[in-house]
């Protein structure tokens, strides 16, 4: 209901009741009522007084009635202001809240915006920084690669250098025994060289049981020519021959195979004399035909210029040395080519008196030849 129609209806209620009560009283005083004992007059009195009140109490009562806020300003008052005064603290705290608020928001939009300006300058100087560090990184690894390589050629360096370190080792150990042969040599005290021949055999082997004996022979006959050459005058009662077993074992192996052989046995160092052992090594070819008898071992051309004992000699030792490589090559055992000595020397002497041509040397193979055997040769000369 609004505040006029309830200011209108308590006028119109008041009125009505003032009206009422006044009539009331009237009749009371005309009729001469007395309450409790009371004067008329006094009881007309009080009857206005509780009809005033009465008015009073229904004009508050349809207040209180039609109007809710009537009610709760009258009753709550006090509740009220107490909770606008909390609402009020409540919304200056809060007022104040929003202001700090607002300052800490202001002040970390600030910080924000110097974070990311600091950023932007962080990435525009971390841009060259990242290309400089993927240049280090490449050159790092480039460094890694060629640290790499520089180990593998160190340590292919090293190995080489040990080579070379056992390559001179072994080099100045063959020196110094040089240089005691060198020195035997010349005292005459080697008696044996390296590499020469101790015992040679050309055997077939009808069965190869006896490869055996035939090693065993062969060892015999080598060392009792090592012990005449080693220790003179001594009775050959010792094996001062050494071996290595498995090169016999090989060396009986291979000849127990069809076929002719040729064995022999060579020393392996050079040997003075009165030493007790002499070490020795096995080889073994198969015996074939390596001359035939006609084979042009070499040539050598002698010029017309060339006409002195010296030039002719060194000629035909030329001749006699390229003909003898030319049998090791083709498999000879000798030792050395067989000719005719008192031939050569009248060729020579032929060949000082010659005319002025030049003259052609061949040394000729007279006869065939297997591996062992010696290889004959003749000397002719043609135009």
């Amino acid at each position: 209901m609004s505040g006029w129609l309830l200011i209108l209806s308590l006028l119109i209620l008041g009125g009505i009741l003032s009206t009422l009560g006044d009539r009331l009283g009237s009749r009371v005083g005309k009729a001469r009522l007395s309450l409790f004992n009371m004067r008329p007059r006094r009881t007309a009195v009080v009857i206005t007084v509780l009809t005033g009140s009465l008015i009073s109490a229904l004009s508050l009562g349809l207040m209180l009635l039609v109007s809710r806020q009537l009610r709760v300003g009258l009753f709550e008052l006090d509740t009220l202001q107490a909770r606008l005064k909390d609402s009020r603290e409540q919304l200056d705290a809060a007022e104040r809240e929003r202001v700090e608020t607002r300052r800490a928001t202001v002040r970390i939009e600030a910080e924000l915006k110097a974070a990311e300006q600091r950023a932007n300058t962080l990435r525009q100087e971390l841009a060259p920084l990242q290309k400089q560090r993927q240049t280090l990184e490449a050159d790092r690894d480039r460094l890694s690669r060629d640290i790499a390589a520089r180990d593998l050629d160190i340590q292919r360096t090293e190995a080489e250098l040990n080579t070379v370190r056992n390559r001179i080792k072994l080099g100045e150990r063959e020196l110094k025994d040089l240089e005691r042969n060198l020195v035997a040599l010349r005292r005459g005290a080697v008696v044996l060289r390296s590499g020469q021949i101790l015992a040679t055999a050309t055997v077939r082997m009808e069965s190869p049981d006896q490869a055996k004996q035939v090693v065993d022979r062969l060892l015999q006959e080598a060392n009792f020519n090592a012990y005449g050459k080693v220790l003179p005058g001594q009775a050959p009662d010792q094996q001062i021959i050494r071996v290595p077993r498995s090169d016999v074992n090989r060396l009986q192996g291979i000849i127990s195979k069809p076929g002719t052989w040729v064995i022999s046995l060579r020393s392996a160092t050079n040997v003075l004399r009165g030493e007790t052992v002499v070490y020795a090594f096995p080889e073994v070819h198969p015996n074939r035909l390596v001359t035939k008898k006609g084979d042009v071992l070499a040539s050598v051309r002698l010029d017309p210029s060339e006409r002195s004992n010296a030039a002719i000699r060194t000629r035909l030792n030329l001749l006699l040395a390229s003909a003898y490589a030319e049998a090791k090559r083709r498999g000879s055992l000798t030792a050395g080519l067989q000719f005719d000595g008192q031939a050569l020397a009248q060729l020579g002497q032929t060949l000082m008196e010659r005319s002025e041509q030049g003259i052609t040397l061949q040394a000729i193979s007279t006869r065939d030849s297997n591996s062992a055997d010696p290889i004959f040769v003749a000397v002719e000369s043609n135009p």
